[in-house]
């Protein structure tokens, strides 16, 4: 079941907590010191094993007019907040509805495991909704996403967009059925951190076929984090978080010749520094043809210890492939959109990363 429009009494967002979204999910998984190396123009040539055939599903751009669905699969948003990004989608000429359940507060879920599920999964299966936007991350994603119908989205893909915690949902549709999603900012809007440029980038993104490329911003705090080349694959990852505690799960793609894109908030560099070890003991950086990095948000360490950007090269500048630091795609200020899936060229050198389009032509 789905509404429009904004529920006036709705509840407010989940309230703070002492632990981290990274302690939450390790926990819920559970349930269920030398020099800094420098990169160099060797590792240009990305040599990674190419990735086995896969149907690439994109679905058709979308045009003003077509019904589109706001869940949230995580957190609650904030009534406030969405009522701009529904605003926002309005403009571009979307019938924008909103899930059951999109308000509801469950703890610091939006509503409990079955009742974010079946908003979800209603949002991709019923025949008449051309998209999916997330309301909200937050937490939660991962409780349910082994559980998500995919059935329809074989014979009638749709656009899927959101980003952080819905990075699980990302990994999920694009292993079980080849579909390319967005990660890019969501309908809990907020003007002061995602402008006109932002809102743009996300309209061009799904509807339009236009290719996405976006360029290296030297005021990010990975925008140092280089090492020369140029390398092409798909483009798959998400917030490194999730990436991270998604390890041999269902939602965990196959990297294996991809490029490789992970951001993240909130981590000290100390933490980066055990996600990518992380990754690198169970081979998935050893497998990549490349490495973007978007946003690294508020990632504060100690006095006398390696900042974020000397993690970044300690842990990537031997791995033989291209990186490419400081993409505006993440947690921060400015954030654009970008098709995960899509084929994706980075060229480090030239500080670039340009991405295939996410949706295919409308058919007449």
């Amino acid at each position: 079941m789905a509404t429009s429009g904004t529920d006036p009494a709705a509840i407010q967002g989940p309230a703070r907590v002492p632990l981290s979204r990274r302690h939450m999910l390790r926990m819920g998984a559970a349930a269920a010191g030398g020099a800094v190396l420098v990169g160099s123009a060797e590792a240009a040539s990305a040599q990674a094993a190419p990735v086995g055939a896969k149907r690439v599903l994109r679905a058709p751009a979308l045009a003003p007019g077509d019904r589109v669905r706001v869940v949230s699969p995580g957190s609650a948003p904030d009534p406030t907040n969405m009522a701009r990004g529904i605003e926002i989608l309005r403009s571009w000429g979307l019938e924008v509805e909103l899930g059951r359940h999109v308000f509801t507060r469950y703890g610091y879920l939006a509503g409990t495991d079955a009742q974010r599920l079946a908003d979800l999964n209603a949002a991709l299966t019923d025949p008449g909704v051309r998209a999916v936007f997330a309301a909200r991350g937050g937490y939660g994603t991962q409780r349910i996403v082994d559980q998500i119908d995919v059935s329809v989205l074989r014979r009638d893909p749709r656009v899927v967009v959101g980003f952080s915690d819905i990075t699980s949902i990302h990994g999920k549709l694009w292993r079980e059925t080849g579909l390319v999603t967005f990660y890019g900012p969501m309908v809990n809007w907020s003007d002061a951190r995602t402008g006109p440029e932002s809102a743009e980038a996300l309209r061009r993104a799904v509807m339009t076929t236009a290719p996405v490329t976006i360029s290296r911003d030297p005021a990010e705090t990975a925008a140092s984090v280089v090492v020369p080349g140029r390398a092409s694959g798909p483009l798959l990852g998400g917030c490194l978080t999730l990436i991270s505690t998604s390890l041999g799960a269902e939602d965990s793609p196959k990297f294996d010749g991809a490029i490789l894109f992970f951001e993240d908030v909130d981590e000290a560099p100390y933490s980066i520094d055990s996600m990518l070890t992380e990754l690198r003991r169970v081979g998935v950086l050893r497998r990549v043809a490349g490495v973007v990095i978007g946003q690294i948000t508020n990632s504060v360490g100690e006095p006398g210890e390696w900042d974020t950007a000397a993690v970044l090269k300690d842990r990537l500048y031997d791995l033989g492939v291209p990186v490419l630091g400081g993409l505006r795609l993440g947690h921060g200020d400015g954030q654009l959109t970008v098709p995960l899936g899509s084929r994706a060229t980075i060229d480090a050198t030239a500080g670039t990363l340009t991405v295939e389009p996410g949706v295919r032509p409308r058919q007449a």
